[in-house]
């Protein structure tokens, strides 16, 4: 009997060994691929540790972060279309830095990244509250809403760095590029590994809070603290990711969607597959961000928003055939 057992959970367990397998080669890609290379250079040892290195760990914490975050997202609003790019928590994120940057003409990346949360949250929260009070029949206006909203918050951003002359701000903001990571200006990232594990912490209880909010009283569990907790961990995450690299679109779309087609949504044992494909969207987008028109680069903002299009395409082709078949 425990030999069927052992061989069961190993045929489970191969497809994670293989996906790990993969994100560890795409690192070594990642910290091998670059302008010049490193055994060449007296000072190329010395590179890898000051840039190298802190960009694809940058790469991989963020492909995590925002895959969760994304997963998270979608799981408490029971909406394929939604993450924080098409929720506008993304845009809010650039208002809440915009302002932080009229209020103090050099802030500091804390500052930054406190403004960018703060900002993450409020339009979290009023996403959230404008979808509970116009309680939307159509699974596409949901999303729909989301980006109306998010695209007139980024007007009034644009307008503000028009206004007072930030508009350089605007540009690094919205690149997403990870060509200015550097020991030193990455270190704040490694907060998303807290935040993917209280996400993992919680996962159970964001699991039966999915189930709506009665379902989730009469299982003896507080609602709308799950909720809240819920949405200070995505604008934790969101918050912390606009600080520091700037607008990555999509992610957060494509990899939950492309987990939920395969394993359904139980979200504590797709976390793992989250952080991984992630990791491997992220770091993929960037090789060939790096490899298209090297030396020079396209921003990962510009693939990611591409590729995430595509996806946003296939679930609305899907979604489609679904409704006409039932």
């Amino acid at each position: 009997m425990p030999q069927p057992s052992t061989s069961k959970q190993t045929t489970k367990r191969w497809p994670l060994l293989l996906a790990a397998t993969f994100v560890v080669l795409l690192t070594i890609l990642s910290i091998t691929t670059g302008a010049y290379t490193i055994g060449q250079h007296e000072e190329g040892y010395a590179m890898l540790f000051i840039s190298r290195i802190p960009r694809t760990a940058s790469l991989m914490l963020t492909g995590a972060g925002m895959s969760v975050a994304g997963y998270v997202i979608q799981l408490m609003s029971q909406n394929r279309f939604v993450e924080p790019t098409t929720t506008g928590t993304l845009d809010w994120a650039g208002l809440g830095l915009m302002t932080i940057y009229l209020l103090i003409p050099s802030p500091s990346l804390v500052l930054r990244m406190i403004g960018a949360i703060l900002g993450a949250f409020i339009g979290t929260v009023i996403y959230a509250k404008l979808i509970d009070h116009l309680q939307l029949r159509s699974t596409l206006m949901v999303p729909v809403l989301g980006m109306m909203l998010g695209a007139t918050v980024s007007a009034a951003t644009t307008y503000l760095g028009l206004r007072f002359q930030m508009t350089h701000m605007l540009e690094v903001w919205f690149a997403g590029s990870f060509a200015q990571i550097q020991q030193g200006r990455y270190e704040l990232l490694w907060l998303l590994l807290i935040l993917v594990i209280g996400v993992f912490i919680f996962a159970d209880r964001l699991t039966i809070a999915a189930l709506g909010e009665s379902m989730t009283t009469n299982l003896g569990l507080d609602y709308p603290r799950i909720r809240l907790i819920a949405t200070i961990l995505v604008a934790l995450i969101t918050g912390v990711v606009a600080a520091v690299i700037g607008y990555i679109p999509f992610l957060g779309l494509i990899v939950p969607n492309l987990i939920s087609m395969w394993r359904g949504d139980h979200l504590r044992s797709n976390l793992i597959w989250g952080c991984l494909l992630g990791m491997s969207v992220l770091l993929g987008a960037d090789l060939l961000s790096r490899t298209i028109i090297a030396p020079f680069e396209i921003p990962v903002s510009f693939i990611l928003g591409t590729v995430g299009a595509f996806v946003f395409g296939i679930v609305l082709f899907q979604l489609g055939k679904g409704s006409e078949e039932s």
